[in-house]
């Protein structure tokens, strides 16, 4: 039987990212889960080709902007199941095995709990909000990945063409259709410890009712990165 899932990671000087997040696909590909997997460059200027060389990934080059990058991955994809992935999220031990116990449920997206790569006393905070935040009003982030059957992202129309909050608005689409993976994520916590944790929840959240009010996503965008200075 082919390998059931493709991996698609958007990526923008993410080399550091990669070398936490890589690793753990291991499982999966002795699980004989993955088909392949996808890195959708949006004009990479350090290391991460090299990276994805030797990993031996599929690599696509393109525009910057997540919403597009992650479009041309799954247009490129082969396998019926796409496993959507942040370069600097890592899956938790015994994922393969919540994916395949998934997989028989083509209707329903899955999503991972989150934790950040950080022993400080607000990383657990911030992570019990994004996870309360997920329950509560069904709205997981992208670096919470995301498992989706294609037939599934074709009849909720697809990737958002977003520069941002393309994961909110897919989350929307997908409304009653999203349940956990059963498996807790690893996230990176650097633009946090960079910018204070207070303050980049405090953005994060502003950036997120701004979406929500019907800011533009463009400009959401440029603020959002303005103030971390990478994707």
């Amino acid at each position: 039987m082919p390998a059931p899932v493709s991996i698609i990671m958007p990526v923008l000087n993410a080399e550091h990212g990669l070398r936490r997040s890589l690793p753990a696909l291991t499982e999966g590909l002795e699980a004989g889960l993955i088909a392949e997997l996808i890195l959708s460059d949006g004009g990479s200027s350090d290391a991460t080709a090299r990276v994805a060389e030797a990993a031996g990934a599929v690599w696509i080059t393109g525009a910057p902007g997540r919403g597009g990058q992650i479009a041309r991955g799954v247009a490129a994809a082969r396998a019926p199941w796409l496993l959507i992935l942040h370069a600097d999220t890592a899956l938790g031990p015994g994922w393969s095995g919540a994916v395949i116990d998934a997989l028989p449920e083509a209707g329903r997206a899955r999503y991972g709990d989150l934790r950040f790569d950080s022993g400080h006393p607000m990383a657990r905070v911030v992570a019990g909000w994004a996870n309360l935040r997920t329950r509560a009003f069904g709205l997981p982030y992208g670096d919470q990945g995301l498992l989706i059957h294609r037939d599934l992202l074709r009849e909720v129309g697809g990737i958002p063409d977003l520069p941002l909050m393309e994961d909110v608005a897919l989350a929307r689409a997908l409304r009653g259709r999203l349940a956990p993976l059963g498996v807790t994520v690893s996230t990176s916590a650097a633009r946090y410890e960079r910018e204070g944790w207070l303050r980049r929840g405090a953005r994060n959240l502003s950036l997120l009712v701004r979406y929500l009010g019907g800011a533009d996503p463009a400009r959401l965008a440029r603020a959002y990165r303005g103030a971390s200075g990478r994707d």
